[in-house]
């Protein structure tokens, strides 16, 4: 296999995951939105604000497309193929994980926020423990990336 191949394929992976993670995610707010607005539908800006939260992996991915870009040229080294193949299974499983789960903690807040409790702020800083898990394998790819030879 030439080794932009599978350069190639963690990139895919890389922003297919996070991306499929986000979507996933942000269904199940979506799904919460919809059944919260028959009961509370004065709250709606609370609701969207916890919804969005899951998008952000998806961005995370793109984001770390756009770290690993300038290196996919045609002379790409073995070494440097397989460490984005390596960031991107990396950064696709975590925030493929992360979102979903993030959007289970953001659903929940959504329900408790319809049902008259004030759960907004609470779900917020419990929604970042999961979030955090995308963000640490964006970092590595930053950090990953800055080892590269300057191309």
């Amino acid at each position: 296999m030439e080794p932009i191949v599978l350069a190639y394929v963690g990139i895919a992976l890389m922003v297919g995951l996070s991306g499929i993670g986000s979507a996933w995610g942000l269904t199940i707010c979506g799904n919460a939105v919809v059944g919260a607005m028959k009961k509370a539908p004065e709250k709606m800006g609370l609701y969207v604000g916890l919804s969005a939260l899951p998008s952000s992996q998806g961005l995370y991915g793109f984001v770390g497309y756009m770290v690993m870009q300038p290196y996919l040229v045609d002379n790409i080294s073995m070494y440097v193929a397989a460490a984005i193949f390596g960031t991107g299974l990396l950064m696709g499983f975590s925030g493929l994980v992360s979102a979903y789960r993030q959007g289970d903690v953001c659903a929940n807040g959504i329900s408790a926020i319809a049902a008259g409790h004030n759960m907004f702020a609470p779900t917020m800083v419990m929604a970042v423990f999961p979030e955090l898990y995308a963000i640490i394998p964006l970092v590595v790819t930053i950090l990953i990336a800055g080892t590269f030879p300057v191309v």
